[in-house]
């Protein structure tokens, strides 16, 4: 069962505790939140510094084995190729994010204890309503001697990760790093760590998982007579954890010949209170109907399987 990583408390602030997770936990698929690196740089941009690097916001000339917020930006973020992260009533959606970094020469992004990453949250980034990770760190390549490309992962558990319906919708995007210097991963004292931390570097939707249901009949049927053609369009519920009828929502009933390769839209039905379709149109020729939903903000499109009738 997957389980998300606590938040432990460190120098009074929050900090990491899911970064390095015994390797049991991660071979079952713990779905781990690194959103506790993000605490840990917010946690740093509060504390102390004990080095001369100075706070996040101007950039330190000091090297990344002193503390304080490293010399480091983020941006040409692209979350899911850019397209809305569907995502249904159960099963965790992972998505894929690219981004590129510009940092201090002095700033090593390919040190083993160095940690970055993108996040998509709610709110702002500084005290986010609710926020999404990956299930593991990005990985980077270095470009340049201060430039590298990145590639990490969204991870969505609807259970555990998603707050109710109002979460389909648009969220921002932030960059977090933190270079640990040598601190222990589990127990890490914030005034020791390198860190950065960027907001508004991007964005992404996240839609409610639906579908549409078809049956023609009567199968078959005489050449000129009617046939009714009922569905049902539902959506993923954040709320419960099932699947609702959409309600009231323009479906195009559509038509593909036997034999044929486009498919045409006959006519436009309105679903019911429950989500549920129902029209007639009258037989000419074999083929195959389908319902198809083109979509709205909240909602993806989707198209039913073709119900093939057999015209006599």
């Amino acid at each position: 069962m997957r389980i998300r990583a606590t938040v432990a408390a460190v120098s009074g602030a929050l900090a990491l505790s899911a970064l390095a997770l015994p390797s049991a936990a991660q071979a079952d698929g713990a779905h781990r939140s690194t959103g506790s690196v993000a605490d840990l740089a917010r946690a740093a941009q509060s504390a102390p510094v004990t080095g001369s690097a100075t706070k996040f916001g101007a950039r330190s000339a000091s090297p990344a084995s002193e503390p304080g917020a490293l010399n480091l930006s983020f941006s040409k973020l692209v979350v899911n190729g850019g397209k809305p992260i569907v995502v249904g009533t159960t099963l965790t959606k992972t998505v894929t994010t690219t981004f590129t970094v510009t940092h201090g020469a002095d700033v090593n992004l390919l040190a083993p204890d160095f940690v970055i990453d993108v996040a998509l949250y709610r709110g702002s980034f500084d005290n986010p309503t609710n926020e999404l990770y990956g299930d593991k760190p990005a990985v980077c390549k270095a470009v340049s001697a201060t430039v590298a490309t990145c590639k990490g992962e969204i991870s969505v558990w609807p259970q555990i990760d998603l707050f109710g319906n109002s979460d389909a919708t648009k969220w921002a995007a932030g960059g977090f790093a933190v270079d640990y210097n040598g601190e222990d991963p589990q127990d890490p004292d914030p005034s020791k760590i390198g860190f950065a931390l960027q907001g508004n570097i991007g964005s992404s939707s996240l839609q409610r998982a639906s579908k549409v249901t078809v049956n023609a009949a009567p199968e078959p049927v005489k050449k000129g007579k009617t046939i009714t053609v009922t569905g049902k369009l539902s959506r993923a519920n954040w709320e419960d954890y099932q699947y609702h009828g959409y309600t009231v929502q323009p479906v195009k009933l559509q038509f593909l010949k036997k034999g044929g390769t486009t498919w045409s839209t006959v006519k436009t039905a309105k679903t019911s209170s429950l989500g549920t379709l129902k029209t007639t149109v009258k037989a000419s020729v074999d083929g195959y109907w389908r319902y198809y939903f083109a979509g709205t903000a909240s909602t993806p499109a989707t198209k039913s399987t073709g119900d093939f009738v057999d015209v006599k």
